[in-house]
């Protein structure tokens, strides 16, 4: 006898029943490592001239 499956996708990874009815997380997409970097630096830099300005001034 074949075997009944529902037609909608589940996530069979997912053991609660709830989560089963969820799609799959999407998958990560890899990120510019250079473009944070350079964020990051800018944002260290203006909080920090931010700080100090307003307490020398």
């Amino acid at each position: 006898m074949a075997m009944q499956r529902r037609l909608v996708l589940t996530n069979e990874g997912a053991r609660h029943p709830f989560r089963r009815t969820l799609p799959p997380p999407p998958a990560p997409q890899a990120a510019k490592a250079g473009d944070q970097d350079v964020r990051l630096f800018l944002l260290s830099f203006g909080a920090f001239f931010i700080t100090f300005s307003t307490l020398f001034f």
